[in-house]
């Protein structure tokens, strides 16, 4: 069974970690989250499960707005060509729904199979915000706080410019 909500809080409460969540209607795409987030200090963000023809899984973190180019990532982040993964893949490793990726679905990735990109740019915010495993909340963390908590996870998350330069 994937970790629940609270199993995510007691986690970050563990670690010593501070966030605050706000609770709002179910969103699936980045413009309807922007119809929500008013109010919500700090980066927004998004988050790409994707699969390589080798089979490797990675999860490239990004904010909102930013541009991730499917075909120039894999050079930049050391994979292979880049799909999307599947539904029933993103279930099994994150614990997730499409429309509910997030980092935090880390916690339910106890075999370590997924490799995690954090874009050098969001990594530049001071508070971040992604769903609880949910998409009817956004959690606001610090940015360093997201390291911390992946990297107790067991994963070794990688800082990388990934997104195009913003226009």
């Amino acid at each position: 069974m994937p970790a629940t909500r609270q199993e995510l809080f007691d986690l970050f409460g563990k670690l010593g970690i501070t966030t605050k969540t706000a609770e709002h209607p179910p969103v699936f795409t980045v413009e309807e989250a922007k119809k929500v987030h008013d109010g919500i200090p700090g980066g927004h963000c998004k988050n790409l499960f994707c699969k390589d023809e080798k089979g490797a899984l990675w999860l490239i973190v990004a904010l909102e707005d930013s541009v991730i180019n499917l075909k120039a990532a894999p050079a930049r982040i050391g994979s292979k060509r880049l799909t999307f993964g599947k539904p029933d893949l993103l279930m099994e490793i994150l614990g997730v729904e499409p429309g509910s990726v997030t980092p935090f679905g880390l916690i339910n990735d106890r075999e370590l199979r997924t490799n995690v990109i954090l874009d050098a740019r969001m990594m530049k915010e001071e508070m971040l915000n992604f769903h609880p495993l949910q998409n009817t909340a956004t959690t606001t963390i610090a940015a360093a706080d997201l390291v911390t908590f992946i990297k107790a996870l067991g994963h070794n998350p990688r800082v990388v410019e990934v997104s195009d330069p913003l226009p």
